[in-house]
């Protein structure tokens, strides 16, 4: 799929970087989804609504947990020297940002990432199906359920 950001101005480093980000949002969104449908069957509840400010406010909490997970369980495999590199990484404005640059770059660091990341998203639609906790963090990302969702 060809890049699709719509400044096409940068350097290649910022459109690897950009992209990247661009499939991890859609990835993190997909599983997120999918996370919150299951839930909702198992509980015999609607599907979600985007114009439902519940389900947009259930659906970012797991965005969020999801994204949480992913850094405990990909962080906790670095070595001293990838913690460093990802410590200088610049500051996000937000948590749920900060976790996603988190990932951005340890996608662009590990190898195996898209296997870890894989494998993390079979053990988040394994939990059992209910509703993650209010964490009260801020933030939203920009993907394409996130649009859908009117986040974005």
């Amino acid at each position: 799929m060809p890049f699709r950001h719509p400044d096409r101005s940068h350097g290649l480093a910022t459109r690897i970087e950009l992209e990247v980000r661009e499939r991890l949002e859609e990835a993190v969104d997909y599983v997120c989804l999918e996370a919150l449908v299951r839930s909702r069957r198992a509980r015999d509840l609607p599907a979600p609504a985007a114009d439902n400010d519940a389900d947009r406010r259930e659906y970012a909490e797991r965005v969020r947990a999801f994204l949480g997970q992913l850094e405990r369980e990909l962080g906790a495999e670095l070595d001293a020297e990838q913690r460093r590199r990802l410590a200088a990484a610049p500051a996000a404005t937000d948590e749920e940002s900060r976790l996603m640059s988190l990932q951005v770059a340890l996608a662009r660091s590990l190898p195996d990432y898209w296997q870890r990341f894989d494998a993390a998203r079979a053990r988040f639609l394994a939990e059992p199906a209910s509703t993650p906790p209010a964490d009260g963090s801020g933030g939203e990302g920009r993907g394409l359920l996130a649009r859908l969702f009117g986040r974005g």
